[in-house]
C-alpha cells in the first residue's frame, strides 16, 4: 500500500501537520495520464528540493534519487490542481497519478508522496518534511526515482508535491 503524508507550513512558522492515512476506502479522483510526449516543467525550486533531499539521503548512506519526467509531470499537475482548488490539499488521486505513470513507463513496485504548502524556500520545505516522521520515512525510503512539482497560487502560496517511486 502506498505511503502518503502531508505537511502544512505557514510562512512565519514551520509546523508539522497531521499525517493523512492511506485508506482504500478514500475516494480517488482519476488522474489524467500525460500525453505520449509531454513538457516537463522545470524550476530552480524543484532542483533545489531534490538537492536538499539527496543531500540528506547521502548523509544517511542512501543512494540519490533520480529525477523522473513522468513523475515530475504528475507532481506538477497535482500541485497546480491543489493551488487552483480543483482538488483539495492532500492526496486525492494519488493512486491515479501512479497509474498514469505506469501506463507510460511501466509498473512501479513502490510509491509514496509528500505534499506541503506555504511561502517557503526549498530548504524550509525539506527541513519541515524531515521533522515529520511520515515525511522523513518517505524521503529515506527504498526509492530510486522522484518527481517534484511546485505551483504558486494567486496569493503567493506555493504548493509542493514530491512523488517517490521504485521500479
Amino acid at each position: 500500500m502506498p505511503r502518503k503524508s502531508i505537511i502544512q507550513l505557514p510562512a512565519f512558522f514551520i509546523m508539522v501537520a497531521a499525517l493523512m492515512s492511506c485508506s482504500p476506502a478514500q475516494p480517488v479522483a482519476e488522474a489524467t495520464p500525460p500525453p505520449a510526449t509531454y513538457r516537463v516543467v522545470r524550476s530552480k525550486m524543484n532542483d533545489d528540493i531534490l538537492y536538499y533531499v539527496n543531500q540528506h539521503r547521502a548523509a544517511m548512506g542512501l543512494s540519490k534519487l533520480q529525477s523522473f519526467d513522468a513523475a515530475t509531470v504528475q507532481a506538477y499537475n497535482h500541485s497546480k490542481n491543489m493551488a487552483t482548488g480543483r482538488t483539495p490539499f492532500g492526496h486525492t488521486g494519488f493512486e491515479g497519478r501512479v497509474n498514469a505513470i505506469a501506463k507510460t513507463e511501466g509498473r512501479m513496485s513502490a510509491s509514496a508522496e509528500n505534499v506541503a504548502y506555504g511561502e517557503l524556500t526549498a530548504r524550509e520545505v525539506v527541513q519541515g518534511w524531515l521533522k515529520s516522521p511520515g515525511h522523513k520515512k518517505n524521503i529515506e525510503g527504498n526509492y530510486a526515482l522522484t518527481g517534484i512539482g511546485t505551483y504558486t497560487d494567486n496569493r503567493g502560496i506555493i504548493f509542493f508535491t514530491q512523488i517517490f517511486l521504485r521500479r
